[in-house]
């Protein structure tokens, strides 16, 4: 089934005839990046990342290490998300006043390479959730070809996997500010504080990590199987975060959740 999607892509890409493809580093657009530049030609491909506030600058690195790899021409723009008027206030529409915000500095890129489509890495397992994003893709008629031929975060590992790509396996991300409880002002000195929690776990040997901010509580995430880690260093972990900043350190027993700030809307949605 993944290879007939595949082959639906190629279809899709080859009508498009050229991409500004929204280049995060992530397994999504990386995969969307690599099948562009085969189907379509170096020349009728563009890669362009954005460099900001709520993207570490190891995310940034391993963009510039994955694009030259895929041997694509690639961009990177400076944007400042925390200088959208609304942002730092944390609604539920933050997303899409940072999608808005970055497909709107895209569009120049469009007429001076003579590009005619902006492409990003939506897959069909996003359409399921709050995703405010999608609506400002649709607004500025952007496309997510991954999520047109209905292809799923298992199906892109794998085709990814056999494509040889190195981050195949890549832990899904997301932005710093994703990890700031909604309604809570989002800083600049919050979002290194989360930055610099999550890479002390990662140190560990954690691969998936989620410090997830509620005032000064630190709620981490990591999959069950990786708890054993944390709990054999927890002295260690919470010296360290209460050197960040936090004042209290939790471990959420359910695990990594990939969106779980978005349960507290589901709630209020439901009247909980």
């Amino acid at each position: 089934m993944s290879y007939e999607k595949l082959a639906s892509l190629q279809s899709t890409l080859n009508k498009m005839d050229n991409v500004v493809v929204a280049f995060s580093g992530g397994i999504d657009s990386t995969f969307l990046l690599h099948i562009a530049r085969c189907t379509l030609g170096k020349e009728k491909v563009l890669a362009v990342t954005a460099e900001s506030e709520t993207f570490p600058d190891r995310e940034l690195k391993e963009c510039k290490e994955l694009a030259a790899a895929l041997d694509v021409q690639h961009e990177i723009i400076s944007t400042s998300e925390l200088s959208i008027p609304g942002y730092a206030a944390n609604t539920k529409d933050r997303c899409y006043l940072c999608r808005d915000n970055l497909f709107e500095n895209l569009k120049p890129l469009l007429e001076e390479g003579e590009y005619t489509n902006i492409v990003f890495g939506l897959i069909a397992d996003d359409m399921g959730e709050h995703r405010p994003g999608v609506i400002a893709a649709k607004e500025h008629g952007v496309r997510g070809p991954l999520q047109e031929v209905n292809l799923y975060k298992r199906e892109i590992r794998e085709l990814a996997r056999e494509a040889g790509l190195s981050n195949w396996d890549k832990p899904s991300y997301a932005c710093l500010a994703s990890r700031i409880n909604y309604e809570e002002t989002i800083t600049i000195d919050k979002l290194k504080q989360v930055d610099q929690a999550e890479q002390t776990i990662r140190d560990l040997g954690v691969k998936q990590v989620r410090v997830r901010l509620h005032d000064d509580v630190a709620r981490i995430e990591v999959l069950p199987e990786e708890m054993a880690i944390l709990l054999k260093a927890h002295n260690q972990i919470h010296a360290a975060l209460k050197e960040i900043g936090f004042s209290y350190v939790t471990l959420d027993l359910k695990g990594y959740q990939s969106g779980s700030m978005n349960l507290a809307l589901n709630n209020q949605s439901m009247g909980v």
